[in-house]
């Protein structure tokens, strides 16, 4: 008999492989975030839910997640005969992620429904499961995102008898017959400034002579493209020019009679990344449309919907980051070089810490929004400005993280990380779509000056994160460093959105979201005492992201090493490490 398969594997591997590492168990603190802000009782009800996803979402659905991506979606504009189809062709591997983000998790539908007589979850609730679905999947969680967003504009603002005829379908986890939704807005010549939108609502007869909104026009970029329902701005014949003459229209796959209605998926995109999903152009012929709310508050009331697609946004930022920097402390911990450990390794630490640091601060700065909108959607008018100026903030500046964040991963793996069997190149590709969607990172931090200046949201802001700041029971020095950084960065933005000088829009905004985070995470810190991991990361904000140093001074600057070796080998931190982090004299 042979003895070739007892023989040892030709060239013993130095790769580390993360395949059934359990994404949520192993991220030393999610469970202690999620316990903090959702409390004993809910965290509890859902944590073998959350353990369940953790594995899954490294095994199964990574599994089904590399495959969707090299098998995009097909668009089948007619049968053998002839007929019109308009039909895109999944992989069945993207239907399987699919059933589970809607029909098992309920992403899309788990704030407007009802279970068991039983009110919504907290948005948090929603926004930590999609965090660890999206560490597999990046693609599908646009379409989600987007059902989510439209069911909640068409409640907000729709007419009831269009909110009793297709919230039932909107609200569905039973997959045959749920339905999913888009935003179709982009055209050509009109992206970042909607005010051009061509496309137009004409108000006309039917073949039956019945009147109603037809839409015509092209519509450039379209996500899920094959959607059920879709809402879309136009321009309404005879009104004025600019965004007051736009009306926002739910757009129907088909028609109350079954047929398809009256647009045609011209072609698919093929993109850099989101492969899995499928975004198409459309041209619209007359298509039969639902007005929304008022003609010319087309524009005000779709940002409600872009505003909730920018906070996912940010939560899929958040996920890509923890992913890539979940592979990168494995490859780290399991890989040896030169006799070491890639983690025992300062330079190697170093450069996790960069990893860790914008991580963790969309992490603390999704949840914080999830808490504050819930808030916010009581009637909470403090809690809505706060969302009103940290949801752009977030989505400018964790969105850009993200493309670093995954870069640097990719780097960590090595040579090996370049190749497409694994998943850092999917999440590079997949990271530079966050800064493009639903607003460029010029167009967004653009916009968090709007939200300082003409919402009125940047001192209801300083107020809410001030008012942390003095119940948090911080040590002295880091309160008085936190709040007269927060002053100096608030000032910072105001003047720059007063003064119309948009060229420093960009280093404004970033400065608040240092900040901002930098005080969520340091009150978080306290909280979770006696472990001061979070409030060693916000100290190392401020070190890093907002306090003045000479890059040149390599001997002055304080030793680091203790807490960074302890962060990146998930150790908890002392008071006194936390604190020898901060530089004599800072306070001035």
């Amino acid at each position: 008999m042979s003895d070739f398969t007892a023989q040892p594997a030709y060239g013993a591997s130095n790769i580390p492989d993360s395949r059934g590492l359990n994404f949520f168990t192993n991220d030393p603190d999610f469970a202690g975030l999620l316990r903090l802000h959702l409390g004993d009782t809910l965290f509890q009800e859902l944590e073998s839910q959350l353990v369940s996803l953790g594995q899954r979402a490294s095994d199964e659905l990574d599994i089904w997640a590399l495959s969707a991506d090299k098998n995009p979606p097909q668009l089948r504009h007619r049968t053998r005969r002839g007929e019109a189809l308009q039909s895109i062709d999944k992989h069945p591997d993207y239907v399987a992620l699919e059933r589970v983000a809607y029909a098992e998790l309920g992403l899309a539908s788990m704030s407007h429904a009802t279970v068991d007589g039983k009110k919504a979850p907290p948005p948090l609730v929603k926004y930590a499961l999609t965090f660890l679905f999206v560490q597999a999947e990046f693609g599908l969680c646009c379409p989600v995102s987007m059902t989510d967003s439209l069911t909640r504009t068409l409640r907000k603002f729709g007419a009831p008898e269009l909110v009793a005829r297709f919230l039932p379908m909107l609200a569905s986890r039973d997959f045959d017959t749920l339905f999913q939704g888009a935003m179709f807005m982009t055209e050509q010549a009109a992206g970042s400034d909607v005010a051009r939108i061509a496309t137009r609502a004409a108000w006309e007869d039917d073949t039956h002579g019945e009147k109603g909104w037809r839409l015509y026009g092209d519509k450039w970029f379209c996500s899920n493209a094959d959607a059920d329902l879709a809402m879309v701005l136009a321009r309404v014949d005879d009104a004025p020019p600019g965004i007051n003459g736009l009306g926002l229209f739910l757009l129907p796959k088909t028609l109350p009679d079954g047929t398809l209605n009256h647009y045609r998926i011209v072609r698919l995109k093929d993109k850099l990344g989101s492969r899995s999903m499928a975004s198409g152009e459309i041209v619209l012929e007359g298509a039969l449309a639902y007005l929304i709310g008022e003609v010319g508050r087309g524009f005000h009331q779709m940002a409600d919907m872009i505003n909730m697609s920018r906070l996912s946004n940010g939560v899929r930022a958040a996920g890509l980051m923890r992913r890539a920097l979940t592979e990168a402390l494995h490859v780290a911990r399991n890989r040896e070089a030169f006799g070491r450990k890639l983690i025992d390794m300062p330079l190697m630490q170093r450069q996790l810490l960069k990893m860790m640091l914008p991580a963790e601060q969309a992490r603390s700065m999704f949840m914080q929004i999830a808490m504050l909108l819930e808030k916010a959607d009581a009637g909470d008018r403090q809690a809505a400005k706060c969302v009103r100026i940290l949801t752009p903030l977030i989505k400018f500046r964790a969105c850009r993280d993200a493309r670093r964040v995954t870069g640097d991963a990719m780097e960590v793996r090595g040579g090996t990380g370049y190749i497409e069997e694994w998943s850092d190149a999917r999440l590079v590709r997949d990271a530079h779509l966050g800064s493009i969607w639903e607003g460029t990172s010029n167009i967004v931090a653009l916009d968090v000056a709007r939200a300082a200046k003409r919402d009125g949201a940047l001192e209801p802001l300083r107020t809410y994160l001030q008012d942390l700041l003095g119940t948090a029971g911080l040590p002295a020095t880091s309160l008085a460093l936190l709040r007269s950084t927060l002053t100096r960065a608030c000032d910072a933005l105001m003047s720059v959105a007063e003064s119309g000088h948009d060229e420093w829009v960009r280093q404004a905004g970033s400065a608040l979201y240092h900040v901002s985070t930098a005080v969520l995470m340091a009150c978080e810190g306290m909280r979770l005492a006696p472990d001061y991991r979070r409030l060693a990361l916000s100290h190392l904000i401020l070190r890093h992201k907002l306090l003045p140093f000479d890059p040149l001074d390599v001997q002055g600057a304080p030793d680091e090493g203790a807490v960074l070796d302890a962060l990146v080998n998930g150790r908890s931190v002392t008071l006194e490490q936390a604190q020898a982090i901060l530089p004599a004299g800072s306070v001035q």
